[in-house]
C-alpha cells in the first residue's frame, strides 16, 4: 500500500528474493510506471480471493508545521480494513512508514478493527517494520539492511516475519511493542538530523577562526568515544557530570559568543543537562526521604 520510493524499493526487493508482490497506489503516473515494468500494480485492494499475505503500509506520512500529517495513512489504513473484511484468509498488515509512536496499536488498528469487522491478533496480524532506505540507495538498502526492527504483541506474527526478513541479512532485533519499534526509527532520524546540524553549528565556528573542518570532523568521527563505542550516551535519566564535558560545553559556548557565534543547539545541550541534573537531584531527595521515613516507622 503506497508506492512510492519506499514502497517500489520493498516491492522490487520482495520480487527479487521470489515473492509474489502487488502494487498498491492511487496515483495513476505511479500505476502507469509500475505497469510498463511488468509489475501488477492496482489502484485498490481486494483480499477476497487472495491467500495468507503480508499488506505493507508504505504510506506519505509528511509534516504539517510541527505535527505528522496522517490522512493519506489513515485513508489506506481504512481501505485496507475493508478488503479484510471480506478476506477469508488471515493476512497480516505491517506498518513500515515512519509514524509517530502509538499509530499502529492507535490509529491503525482501530481502522482495520472498526472497518473489518474482525480483531487484531486473532482474525489479522498486526506488527510495525519501519524501514531504513535512503532515497539515493533505497533498492539497494533493501536489499542488504545493516538492521532490521519488526514488533509485534503477538508470537505468531513475529515468527512469520522473522522467517520472511531473515534471508535478507543484517541485524534483526525484535519487539513486543510496536510503539517501540516506531520509536526507534523516529529517534534513528532525530539523531542523524541532530548530528549534521551539530557540525553545521561547528562549522560555522570554523569558518569564522579560518579553519578547515572536514579533517577535523572526520577525526573526531574517530575519536570521540560516542562513535568508537555505540552504548556511550544512550542511558536515559544520566546527565553529563564530571569535570570534561561540563567544562567544554560551556568554555566553548564563551568562546563562540566572543568570536561571534551563536551556537543554540550546544546551548540546548546544555539546558537539557541542567534540566536533567534538577530532576536525578529531586528524586535522589524523595528516595532519601522516603528511606528515613522507612527507618523512623
Amino acid at each position: 500500500m503506497g508506492s512510492g520510493v519506499v514502497g517500489t524499493a520493498t516491492g522490487e526487493g520482495f520480487l527479487g528474493a521470489g515473492h509474489q508482490v502487488t502494487f498498491i497506489d492511487v496515483a495513476q503516473h505511479r500505476l502507469d510506471d509500475l505497469r510498463s515494468r511488468g509489475y501488477d500494480a492496482r489502484d485498490e485492494i481486494d483480499l477476497s480471493d487472495e491467500p495468507e499475505a503480508f499488506i505493507l503500509l508504505t504510506l506519505p506520512t509528511p509534516h504539517v508545521g510541527r505535527e505528522y500529517n496522517l490522512n493519506a495513512f489513515a485513508a489506506g489504513a481504512a481501505s485496507v480494513g475493508k478488503a479484510l473484511a471480506t478476506a477469508t484468509a488471515r493476512h497480516t498488515v505491517v506498518v513500515r512508514s515512519t509514524v509517530p509512536p502509538g499509530t499502529t496499536e492507535g490509529l491503525v488498528r482501530t481502522s482495520l478493527e472498526e472497518h473489518s469487522g474482525k480483531k487484531a491478533g486473532v482474525d489479522f496480524g498486526l506488527a510495525s517494520n519501519p524501514e531504513f532506505l535512503r532515497a539515493v540507495s533505497a533498492a539497494e538498502d533493501f536489499r542488504n539492511p545493516w538492521m532490521t526492527v519488526i514488533a509485534s504483541r503477538d508470537e505468531d506474527t513475529l515468527a512469520a516475519l522473522r522467517e520472511l526478513l531473515l534471508p535478507f541479512g543484517g541485524e534483526l532485533r525484535t519487539f513486543s511493542d510496536p510503539a517501540e519499534a516506531e520509536f526507534i526509527k523516529c529517534a534513528h532520524n532525530v539523531f542523524n538530523a541532530a548530528k549534521i546540524s551539530f557540525w553545521n553549528e561547528m562549522w560555522l565556528v570554523a569558518q569564522e577562526i579560518g579553519l578547515d573542518l572536514d579533517p577535523i570532523a572526520s577525526t573526531v568521527a574517530k575519536s570521540a568515544e560516542g562513535s568508537i563505542n555505540p552504548n556511550y550516551g544512550i542511558r536515559g535519566g544520566a546527565p553529563y557530570g564530571g569535570v570534561c564535558l561540563p567544562k567544554d560545553t560551556n568554555g566553548f559556548l564563551g568562546f563562540a559568543a566572543g568570536i561571534g557565534v551563536d551556537m543554540p543547539l550546544l546551548e540546548a545541550v546544555v539546558d537539557t543537562n541542567e534540566r536533567l541534573e534538577a530532576v536525578v537531584s529531586r528524586e535522589v531527595d524523595a528516595a532519601t526521604a522516603e528511606a528515613a521515613g522507612a527507618e523512623l516507622a
